[in-house]
């Protein structure tokens, strides 16, 4: 057997380190074939509004390699160039090569303050999405700060009941449930009447999301950047939102639809580990027809024995965290807020498991 290196001897430096540097947001424009994303970030990319903004357009393409365009918007000029990476790669593991070709993209901070992804038509922006926040924990120069989804007026409500073989979730409807920011766009080209059924129904799906309305993918840009939906900046906001939700009735069948409980109290840490994952990663929970539960999306805020601070659960699929935000809680007894986005969900079914196994002590709502 081999003896073992010696350790290096340890050199102190003597330099002061700097500040850290700014983490650049990234914001996940997605949406179905034709809804306008392209449109969106075009205008976004030409419009004179003093910010530098860099769009990976994200299209798939034939053969394994794919060049993708980046065009950095300086001034109302453009500026392009090539980065390659390889074909589906965005969509794949932590840390993989799309993500690297983007963190080597940061030598160029001084050009721009944010990066704009365009997904492709049929991507999961979940899967993009968790990418990009678990590498945010590991350090990283970028951090998630939003996923927006555009939908086509005269086409989305076609686009969201239409049913897939063998159960699969329609791709329309999970960017939906995924969004922070709805964008219907060519409102334009449809009826008002029309117009309320995309909205109720996407309603039904995220009753978390935040609607705007447009023509030719027309934006004010502060509405679509900076919207911190990952961070513990979103805390305050959140905790408002939630109690604004309301439970949906599914508007389509075997459609995803939002849920919603408060239950007052104090909740076990563990034991609301424990939940999530059940729920989560084993599919462990099913609703009163025997089918099991299938998250999409999770927020909340909660309260913990012991903790001053509210704590934020935010959920992607498989992926989830908790963090203390800088909110106290102002309300005794506490009252802890959950949605719950997704596929065959129960409220009561949840409810009742929530309760038993995690509260402390307490009462729903």
């Amino acid at each position: 057997m081999e003896e073992e290196d010696d350790c290096p001897e340890l050199v102190p430096i003597d330099s002061q380190p700097g500040p850290p540097a700014r983490q650049i947001p990234v914001t996940i424009i997605t949406g179905y074939l034709g809804a306008g994303k392209t449109t969106l970030l075009n205008y976004i990319l030409t419009e004179q509004h003093n910010k530098r903004i860099a769009v990976i357009l994200n299209e798939f393409g034939e053969g394994s390699a794919l060049e993708k365009s980046l065009a950095v918007s300086q001034a109302g000029e453009l500026y392009e160039e090539w980065l390659e990476l390889r074909n589906g790669c965005l969509c794949c593991s932590v840390k993989d090569n799309g993500l690297k070709a983007i963190e080597n993209l940061m030598e160029k901070k001084g050009k721009f303050d944010y990066i704009l992804l365009e997904t492709t038509g049929l991507a999961d922006p979940g899967a993009v999405a968790s990418m990009f926040w678990v590498d945010a924990e590991l350090g990283s120069d970028v951090y998630l700060d939003g996923i927006v989804t555009v939908i086509d007026g005269k086409y989305g409500l076609q686009q969201l009941k239409e049913e897939k073989a063998d159960g699969l979730v329609n791709e329309a409807a999970r960017q939906v449930a995924l969004a922070d920011l709805t964008i219907i766009n060519k409102t334009d080209l449809v009826a008002e009447e029309e117009l309320n059924q995309v909205r109720d129904t996407v309603r039904s799906i995220n009753g978390l999301v935040k609607i705007l309305e447009t023509q030719r993918s027309r934006v004010d840009l502060s509405e679509v950047l900076d919207l911190h939906s990952f961070d513990c900046q979103d805390g305050a906001k959140l905790a408002e939102k939630l109690q604004l939700v309301k439970s949906a009735k599914p508007h389509l069948d075997k459609s995803i639809l939002t849920v919603t409980f408060e239950v007052t109290g104090e909740l076990c840490e563990d034991a609301l580990n424990a939940f999530i994952q059940d729920l989560l990663w084993e599919k462990k929970f099913c609703n009163k027809a025997g089918k099991p539960m299938s998250v999409i999306r999770l927020k909340g805020i909660v309260s913990f024995a012991g903790k001053a601070h509210q704590v934020m659960l935010q959920g992607v699929h498989e992926l989830y965290e908790l963090n203390e935000t800088p909110e106290l809680w102002e309300d005794d007894p506490h009252t802890n807020r959950l949605v719950f986005i997704g596929r065959n969900l129960d409220k009561d079914v949840l409810q009742e498991i929530f309760i038993s196994t995690v509260l402390m002590n307490g009462e729903k709502k």
